[in-house]
């Protein structure tokens, strides 16, 4: 049995069917862990914890929790936005000398407005082999949930903090003909739904929060709908997932149907 490798070169290394997974002697994983409900980690992702030398997590605080929670004993290192550099290199290192590293972030899939980026460039430029246990990504389900048009969109992650930024980064994305889907903190909430609503218009919208979660809420509307209807921003909590539909032609935008109270 021989599974896919994401490789770079032809060079041999040692494999073991571990499981349900696969485990290599020296392989760099991405594992996508759940975005809100544990039950939704995978089979997969559980046995190539188990599995590896060393975790590598975003938050090595939550990341306890959730090893903690199925029994799984692993050291873990930190690999964050601030130290991406330095542990990347430390990781490389690591793997060259035959170890497995697992790389997790808080929530989802890493790589997606999370890091992973740019390690999955090192290991590329590095020839290391790396391959991704696939889990729950927010913005999909977001996507799917809201209503909106799905055979094609843009995810687009977090715009820029300030007006004057966020609204340009709007207006590169005014004219695309298929969704848009945007990541945004509850802090700016507000002020990204009245810009949106200043570049794009009153379209058809949703907006998804604490996905999984036992208060799972999906709004749906227009834009001028979401922002009339925002509680104060001190009952915000978590992050939010705008889906926004994309420019229509030839007719004025419906709105997607609101749900009966």
């Amino acid at each position: 049995m021989r599974p896919y490798l994401n490789r770079v070169s032809d060079s041999t290394i040692q494999v073991r069917i571990h499981g349900l997974g696969v485990e290599e002697s020296s392989m760099l994983y991405l594992v996508a862990t759940p975005i809100g409900n544990l039950n939704d980690i995978t089979l997969r992702a559980l046995d190539i914890l188990r599995s590896v030398d060393i975790v590598a997590s975003e938050d090595t605080r939550k990341t306890g929790m959730l090893l903690k929670h199925f029994d799984i004993q692993k050291p873990q290192m930190a690999f964050h936005e601030h130290n991406e550099q330095r542990a990347g290199e430390r990781i490389e290192e690591m793997l060259k000398q035959g170890q497995s590293v697992a790389v997790v972030t808080d929530a989802g899939t890493p790589g997606i407005s999370d890091p992973g980026f740019t390690l999955v460039r090192r290991a590329i430029q590095a020839q290391l082999d790396f391959t991704m246990i696939p889990g729950p990504t927010a913005f999909v389900m977001a996507l799917v949930l809201s209503g909106l048009p799905v055979h094609s969109f843009t995810f687009r992650g977090f715009p820029p903090r300030k007006v004057v930024g966020r609204r340009k980064f709007f207006e590169v994305d005014r004219d695309a003909p298929h969704t848009l889907i945007y990541y945004e903190s509850p802090y700016r909430l507000d002020g990204f739904l009245a810009d949106a609503l200043a570049v794009f218009g009153d379209r058809p919208a949703a907006l998804a929060n604490d996905l999984t979660k036992m208060f799972e809420k999906v709004e749906r509307g227009t834009l001028s709908t979401l922002l009339a209807s925002l509680p104060p921003q001190t009952k915000l909590k978590g992050e939010y997932i705008v889906v926004i539909e994309g420019m229509t032609r030839g007719k004025d935008a419906r709105a997607i149907p609101e749900e009966e109270p």
